[in-house]
Formats: C-alpha cells, sequence, structure tokens
C-alpha cells in the first residue's frame, strides 16, 4: 500500500468514537468514564495532529454505547469534544458535546457547609454559563468555574 495518508488507528465497526478531546484531558476522560474497567476494545489515541487544537486525543470504543450521564461527565471537563456512533462501520450519529443545563450527582459543591457534603444526597447544580462552564449549587448557591471543580 503506497498511500500516505492511511489510518492511525483502525476502523471501528460499531461504537463509540470520542474525539477533538484536548490532550491535556484525555487521561481525565478516561478515567470519568471507567474505561480501564471496561473489557472492550479500546483504542486511545494520545497528542495527534489536530488543526483545531494543535495536539489532541481520541478514544475509540467497541461495542460500547453511552448513556446522557456518562457523556454529561465529559462535557464538564472538556467542552466541544465530538462523538461519533458508530453501527456497521458507519456514523450514525454525530454530536458536540456541551453542558446540560442541570448536573445531577456529577460534581461535589466547594462549600463545606452544603448539605450535600454533609447529608448523604446527590449534588445538583445549575449552569449559569455554558461557554465558561460556571455552575450554581442547587442548595446552598456557591458558583464555581471549571478550574474550580471537582468530579465525584
Amino acid at each position: 500500500m503506497n498511500d500516505k495518508k492511511e489510518l492511525q488507528v483502525a476502523a471501528l465497526e460499531n461504537g463509540t468514537v470520542i474525539d477533538h478531546i484536548p490532550s491535556e484531558k484525555l487521561f481525565t476522560v478516561v478515567s470519568l468514564l471507567g474505561l480501564e474497567h471496561m473489557n472492550n476494545n479500546i483504542t486511545i489515541g494520545f497528542n495527534l495532529n489536530s488543526k483545531k487544537l494543535g495536539k489532541k486525543g481520541i478514544i475509540k470504543i467497541a461495542d460500547k454505547f453511552f448513556c446522557d450521564d456518562e457523556i454529561n461527565r465529559i462535557a464538564v471537563v472538556a467542552p466541544n469534544v465530538k462523538l461519533n456512533i458508530i453501527r456497521n462501520y458507519e456514523v450514525v450519529e454525530k454530536r458536540e458535546l456541551v453542558l446540560p443545563d442541570e448536573l445531577r450527582g456529577i460534581v461535589k459543591c466547594a462549600n463545606p457547609k452544603c448539605i450535600t457534603n454533609n447529608e448523604p444526597m446527590p449534588t445538583r447544580f445549575h449552569v449559569i454559563d455554558k461557554e465558561r462552564c460556571v455552575i450554581k449549587c442547587h442548595y446552598c448557591e456557591k458558583e464555581q468555574t471549571r478550574e474550580e471543580i471537582e468530579i465525584i
């Protein structure tokens, strides 16, 4: 094969491709999704060339389709990631991840006096600014930015 434009990563028959992950967030995304505990065939590309990002990460997971809660976890740490659903080697759905209007049970409240840090109950945040990722606790109204967010 003389074609210099070969795929860097093998094609996927069925599963999910998470693309355009900022390189510095790639392993955070791997951890958030618990990929290290899966038995699926997983391909991870790190520091691949990208016209848009300079360097990017990509994850291909065979025979795995994520629910919205799992995907929302990614949007908190790595916005504008592209998600491709593959069936029979064809892309059947493309999505750009954006923060939802509300985050439930994903983020820890930074206020030590918040009821969610003192009682066994799920956290709940309203997204105030999707571009800058500013969220506000439903219970104590403490605001946090992307840099301050701690994922549960």
